[in-house]
């Protein structure tokens, strides 16, 4: 039997298999090349232009968020070599895959797999076959494949559903088969375009724990409009905004110090771009303090720009500043009041008689906000 998962920590831990054939031991350990994937990607679009530098560490996700239309899954499309380059080079573990405009590496032959949002399981074929589909391309014997098809499904939760086709699998399952399928074909890297969107909340939440578990040391870029997504899955968050990355780092340190007001939206908080003033936050009548250590030293400096970062839950109203009311959102839990100072998410009945263009009192608590640099 072998061991898809002992062929991913090998390669995690920077061994380079000698087979293709699933879970067969490399005779040497190979030389490590950091980044494992490094990338400047030119792509000229109608609107703007894609251009984007991307330095990936062996067995590291990097997550890739932005609005709709942003250049993400352009992005995704160069390194699985399905657009080609207008500028820049692609390499993979020190080999040029893409260098514009004449070097173009075809896709099956990059070591790079993509899972998106439709499973794309051939649908004559039954889950074990289309999973051992990637190795028997590869030259490995159908019955090892096979073998190791079945064992690759047991590993994501499908044992015993080798002989079914795709349309007896739910969405889900399909999913499931669609990430076992990518990773038997033993890939140096996996790219993911918001593979869970389509699911259910349920179904998405098991595939994450799932896909968490399966992708421990493989190279991953993961792009998603989910901030769950990019701190259950990744080590690094890269925004990206109109075709740029406008701001890169670990994700826990991006999300709490967004830089721009898309990287706020993504982390589901207010962005209010002022300057320090008396040792706190001040933009057109609202004057903001932080309990932050690390807020108070950089509202230090009168007149330094500054941006305070809130939830709109903490937001208060009937106290603070005024501020005028541009319009209402409803949420899952109430609603949100948008002014010109950021937003408030209220209570149904708090929220009932407010209009645009009225003028409310917002105010944050100290300890409930935060002070970030603005560039």
């Amino acid at each position: 039997m072998t061991d898809p998962d002992a062929a991913q920590r090998r390669r995690g831990a920077g061994e380079t298999p000698q087979s293709t054939e699933p879970g067969t031991a490399a005779s040497a350990p190979a030389a490590k090349v950091a980044p494992a994937l490094r990338a400047q990607v030119v792509v000229r679009r109608r609107d703007f232009d894609v251009a984007v530098e991307l330095d990936v560490a062996r067995g590291e996700t990097v997550a890739v968020m932005g609005r709709s239309g942003a250049g993400k899954s352009t992005l995704l499309d160069a390194l699985a070599g399905l657009t080609p380059l207008d500028g820049g080079e692609i390499s993979l573990d020190g080999r040029v895959l893409d260098r514009a405009p004449r070097l173009r590496t075809a896709p099956m032959h990059r070591g790079i797999v993509l899972l998106g949002q439709d499973a794309r399981l051939f649908p004559h074929l039954t889950a074990r076959e289309n999973v051992a589909f990637g190795p028997r391309a590869a030259g490995v014997s159908a019955s090892v494949a096979r073998s190791s098809a079945d064992e690759w499904l047991a590993r994501v939760g499908l044992p015993g559903a080798g002989d079914r086709r795709p349309t007896q699998l739910s969405g889900g399952e399909q999913q499931r088969v669609a990430v076992a399928r990518a990773l038997a074909a033993q890939p140096r890297v996996v790219l993911l375009d918001e593979p869970l969107v389509a699911l259910d909340a349920v179904t998405a939440s098991e595939i994450r724990a799932m896909l968490r578990e399966r992708l421990d040391g493989v190279t991953t870029i993961a792009v998603t409009h989910d901030a769950v997504d990019a701190a259950a899955l990744a080590d690094r968050l890269v925004i990206v905004e109109r075709g740029a990355v406008t701001q890169e780092g670990p994700v826990r340190e991006v999300l709490a110090a967004p830089a721009t007001e898309v990287a706020a939206r993504i982390a589901g908080l207010e962005r209010v771009v002022g300057i320090a003033r008396g040792g706190g936050f001040e933009r057109e009548g609202l004057r903001l303090s932080s309990t932050d250590a690390a807020s108070r030293a950089l509202a230090a400096v009168d007149g330094v720009p500054l941006a305070a970062v809130f939830r709109a839950a903490d937001a208060r109203l009937g106290e603070g500043a005024a501020a005028t009311v541009s319009h209402l959102e409803p949420t899952p839990t109430g609603v949100r009041i948008v002014t010109g100072h950021g937003a408030a998410e209220v209570a149904p009945g708090d929220a009932s008689g407010i209009r645009p263009g009225d003028t409310v009192l917002l105010g944050i608590d100290p300890d409930r906000v935060r002070f970030v640099a603005v560039a």
